[in-house]
């Protein structure tokens, strides 16, 4: 679900370098401690339906800090023989944000690309993988006509619960600011 800003809408997205960082992952199991090996299955453990609760930063990067709320369902299945995609649907006071997220895994970089669309955007892509039961992505992207980096991070993993949280950088990565969190529980 990378990417979830955008105009208002859901969207966000950033590539950063980021040293390589792997960890397996088992279906209904939060991802182990990282190890040298495939990554390919650190996603397994969220294939299902959840019950989505989402803050949402109204105005990123504003110095706004008035913060929407959602309520909602993810679905994520399994696609591609290895990849998954990830429907989201939530709604609340500040309207209602719907978008896909799919993900794919490079066996040769080692590495996730997750890629965002909503609000009939699809947001560049953020990269990056599973270290000690944590996710994290980075990516490029551009936020009221000027470019910023994204980051992207899954944690608080279980079987049946995880967050997720996006922020956003204008200052090449010195500061953060966080503008997006979830918190799935699995239904």
């Amino acid at each position: 679900m990378a990417g979830f800003l955008r105009a208002g809408s859901v969207l966000c997205a950033l590539v950063l370098a980021l040293a390589a960082m792997t960890a397996p992952a088992l279906a209904q199991q939060p991802p182990p401690a990282a190890a040298e090996r495939d990554g390919g299955r650190d996603f397994d453990w969220e294939i299902g339906e959840w019950t989505t609760r989402l803050s949402r930063l109204q105005r990123p990067l504003s110095g706004s800090t008035t913060w929407v709320e959602y309520q909602g369902t993810t679905v994520v299945r399994p696609v591609l023989g290895g990849g998954n995609l990830v429907e989201l649907s939530v709604e609340g006071p500040a309207g209602r944000i719907e978008g896909v997220s799919l993900r794919l895994y490079d066996p040769d970089a080692r590495q996730w690309s997750l890629n965002f669309a909503g609000g009939g955007v699809l947001s560049p892509p953020v990269f990056g993988e599973f270290r000690d039961g944590r996710g994290v992505f980075f990516g490029q992207d551009t936020w009221a006509g000027r470019a910023i980096l994204v980051r992207f991070v899954i944690s608080d993993i279980t079987a049946d619960s995880a967050r997720f949280e996006q922020a956003f950088s204008a200052d090449g990565g010195a500061t953060w600011e966080v503008n997006w969190i979830a918190v799935d529980t699995r239904r």
